[in-house]
């Protein structure tokens, strides 16, 4: 008897454990359910954008963007680009520790860890730990050479990273401009910001300065094309950020395009109107969008810029811009900003009426989407970066298009200290430029390679594949280069490169030749000796006027300051004032000051003139004698004949 009950009270207790851990399963199913429907409402209203590298509580997860799409090709026909794939993320189970995982070709992976001891997601942080957490990440997951912040972006990325990504500059558009009425049926605009191991602060600021600037009845959408890049904060991590940004795709390639090719594509997915294109380190000033717009819509051909102000490198301090300025560039095919004083008389108490420019540049740049695809797009053929902007200036132009700048439109641009991404093929930039060079400059392209030795040089031994180009130049009926020099840029001073008064201005005394210090290109300033650089950038011309014409634009003529050579701006009026005229004796190699009938003598630092007198370095005037530091000669690198 005493054994039955025994019996009974363990079957009892085996019945309610049984029922207890039966219990235990209803309510774990049941809060998993409750658990799903919460993730499942997180997706509708998504969190606030997290900061880079916020542990998020969940599996490890293998993020695949996949762009195997052959459109990325980006060949000559770029406007009827296929649904590409690559802004959809695909999510799916990681195959870290599998041997031999399957590979996917055209796709790049990025393992995302999960992390099971934090459970609750840590308070938001500054927007100085974010930078200092992604620096950590790249170097703990990358474990590449760390090198300088300067030297990594070629500007100051810690005082970057401490500034806000929504800061405001104080206004400094005319008076005028804050009474400017605009339509109210502007056309809609895509702005498509292209980067490539962009530093996150400024690639951030940039967005955000477009989403806090511009009017959302215009702004169709804010395109992000990653082109390649390889840094780890721009992957998955840019993918979560831009994921909760409403307005803002993220497209990606997997091959490097360069400046154009990402340009286009980018172009090819957008649904606005009007396309901006904005460099990845800008920052937009109030009412810099509605200009623009404005006058697109009066002339869909017309291509336009703000007013671009500067972003220390260092300070990251903004420095307006002083009005007017229009886009220029030189003999090199190298882009400038310059003063224009010239506006015509009608418009000389006007600070709000835009100038026509000969060119524009690749910081902010907006046209109408069709004429953009009608006109060729970026030519395709233009490798990384280098000489697009001024291609596109001279076919717009050219093509039955204008170019100008816009003064009630101001976007703030970062100033790079150095390149910051060298180019694999230093040649690259020489390669361009003989493109555009070929296919847009007729005979003026010879006046180019005697400027740019190292691309003449190349193109002797290779030929560019102008093709296609050349036929988009006849199908669109564009007038020559001869009409472009006439008629939109006239100021741009052609040379006549005689034989034997061209070329470097070498001085037998010193082994050397005539140059002008870095940053006094534009401006003019004290003439030096220097070593003589073989690239083209210390080239003279001494032409029919006796003007000695310095440097790639020719805009620099050799002038005095006492006994001081100089450079000073050439004058614009005709006869030529004598003194800046010169004479060269060829027999003595002598060059002549014709007002004072002194010579060049070059001059080293604590050199010793003829009277044994210490004197300062550079060119100065002095009587004539037949010392070596008075003989000269044009050193001509590239034989006037032929390029």
């Amino acid at each position: 008897m005493r054994l039955w009950i025994r019996a009974a009270a363990v079957r009892r207790r085996v019945l309610c454990l049984w029922l207890l851990l039966l219990g235990f399963a209803l309510v774990t199913l049941a809060l998993s359910d409750l658990l799903n429907r919460d993730q499942d409402q997180s997706h509708q209203n998504p969190s606030p954008p997290r900061r880079p590298l916020q542990r998020i509580p969940r599996p490890d997860l293998e993020i695949i963007v996949d762009s195997r799409d052959p459109a990325l090709e980006l060949g000559l026909n770029i406007a009827p680009l296929k649904s590409l794939q690559e802004d959809q993320l695909l999510f799916v189970p990681s195959t870290q520790g599998i041997k031999n995982p399957p590979k996917r070709k055209g796709s790049y992976k990025v393992i995302l860890t999960g992390s099971n001891k934090d459970s609750t997601t840590p308070a938001p942080p500054t927007h100085g730990e974010v930078g200092k957490e992604v620096q950590t990440q790249l170097r703990d997951s990358e474990k590449k050479v760390e090198l300088s912040d300067v030297q990594k972006f070629g500007f100051n990325e810690v005082i970057s990273e401490s500034i806000s990504l929504h800061r405001r500059f104080p206004e400094v558009r005319h008076p005028e401009c804050l009474g400017e009425q605009y339509s109210e049926a502007l056309p809609s605009a895509s702005v498509i910001i292209c980067f490539h191991d962009e530093a996150w602060s400024t690639l951030l600021r940039t967005v955000h300065t477009v989403l806090d600037s511009a009017p959302k009845q215009y702004l169709q959408e804010i395109l992000l094309v990653d082109d390649l890049s390889q840094h780890g904060h721009l992957k998955s991590v840019l993918s979560e950020y831009v994921s909760h940004l409403d307005g803002v795709r993220l497209i990606r390639s997997t091959k490097r395009l360069g400046v154009g090719g990402c340009r286009s594509l980018g172009a090819a997915r957008a649904a606005g109107e009007v396309l901006v294109f904005v460099d990845s380190h800008c920052e937009c000033q109030k009412g810099w969008l509605e200009p623009l717009l404005e006058r697109i819509a009066q002339d869909r051909t017309r291509v336009v810029s703000p007013i671009m102000d500067v972003i220390d490198w260092q300070t990251f301090q903004y420095n307006a811009t002083q009005w007017p300025v229009r886009g220029v560039f030189d003999w090199r095919l190298d882009f400038h900003w310059e003063s224009y004083h010239h506006l015509p008389d009608k418009e000389q108490d006007s600070a709000v009426q835009p100038v026509s420019s000969p060119a524009l540049g690749g910081g902010v740049v907006a046209m109408d989407r069709h004429f953009f695809h009608s006109v060729g797009a970026y030519d395709p053929g233009i490798l990384l970066w280098g000489g697009e902007q001024i291609e596109l200036s001279i076919r717009v132009w050219s093509c039955g298009g204008s170019m100008e700048v816009v003064p009630c439109s101001r976007v703030a641009h970062v100033g790079h200290h150095h390149l910051p991404y060298l180019l694999p093929d230093q040649e690259v930039l020489q390669r361009n430029k003989i493109r555009v060079a070929d296919t847009w400059m007729d005979a003026f392209r010879k006046i180019f390679y005697r400027r740019d030795t190292l691309a003449h040089f190349i193109r002797q031994s290779e030929s560019p594949n102008i093709t296609e180009r050349l036929r988009l130049k006849r199908s669109l009926g564009c007038r020559n280069f001869h009409w472009y020099l006439t008629t939109v840029y006239p100021q741009l001073y052609i040379p006549q490169d005689r034989p034997a008064l061209s070329g470097e201005l070498y001085n037998v005394g010193t082994s050397s030749c005539a140059d002008l210090p870095r940053g006094h290109d534009l401006h003019g300033g004290v003439m030096v000796i220097a070593p003589c650089s073989g690239t083209g950038s210390q080239h003279c011309d001494l032409n029919s006027d006796s003007e000695v014409r310095f440097g790639p634009m020719g805009a620099l003529c050799l002038d005095v300051d006492g006994e001081r050579v100089v450079a000073s701006p050439c004058a614009k009026q005709r006869p030529t004032s004598s003194r800046l005229q010169w004479k060269f004796i060829k027999l003595s190699g002598q060059l002549v000051h014709q007002q004072s009938q002194l010579c060049v003598e070059a001059v080293k630092e604590g050199g010793v003139t003829h009277s044994t007198h210490t004197s300062p370095a550079g060119l100065l005037l002095r009587p004539c004698t037949h010392q070596p530091r008075q003989q000269w000669h044009f050193e001509q690198l590239v034989a006037p004949k032929g390029a």
